[in-house]
């Protein structure tokens, strides 16, 4: 799976095969241990500071507050590039704000990589300046890749708010009344690392 153009895609394979394993032990016991070779920003991913600033919090120094079970909001938005009107009226403090574009419905397909939507410079900034904890977007990059800058991720990864692009599903959550965890491994030195991210909702 290729989740970003130019980057390579994992290899997933067996380190240590049961078959290998076999002759190790006089039970019958065996066992597989995998391996695999990927870049960071792979399938569904959150990006730490360190990401965009040399001297941002790395994956290993994010807080948990910021990454597991955090009061969330969807927010539903359809233009190509979302601006800060998409959010006025919406409580985003202490949130994890989902922007719920539908984007998704392309994962995995070459549809994906090109004309998704992403958040303006002035949604971003809004984000921040509400205090939102977390931002997630179910598109190929929550800023526009058809340019050259990144005014998003430099926005909210300035602020200290953890990003996660490629997200998928948000469409089956409530506006609110969910929580969402979306925690990678604490790996020191990485900007981003895949997540396992899901939803509990509630009542």
């Amino acid at each position: 799976m290729v989740t970003y153009e130019g980057l390579p895609g994992p290899l997933v394979c067996d380190y240590w095969s049961r078959e290998q394993s076999r002759a190790r032990y006089d039970d019958g016991a065996t066992f597989q241990i995998g391996r695999i070779d990927m870049v960071a920003n792979t399938g569904t991913y959150v990006d730490a500071p360190f990401h965009r600033f040399a001297d941002g919090d790395d994956i290993a120094a994010l807080p948990l507050g910021r990454l597991a079970a955090m009061p969330a909001i969807r927010v539903q938005c359809d233009a190509p590039a979302i601006d800060a009107d998409a959010f006025e009226g919406c409580d985003l403090a202490g949130k994890a704000v989902l922007v719920h574009t539908g984007w998704d419905r392309h994962w995995r397909t070459p549809a994906y990589f090109h004309g998704h939507p992403f958040l303006t410079e002035a949604a971003a900034r809004l984000l921040a300046d509400a205090g939102a904890l977390f931002v997630g977007i179910d598109s190929y990059n929550i800023d526009d890749t058809s340019g050259r800058t990144r005014p998003v991720h430099t926005v909210l990864l300035g602020a200290g708010i953890p990003i996660c692009e490629h997200m998928c599903n948000i469409g089956a959550l409530p506006r609110d009344g969910f929580r969402v965890s979306a925690v990678p491994a604490p790996v020191v030195g990485m900007g981003s690392f895949p997540v396992r991210a899901l939803a509990e909702v509630q009542g």
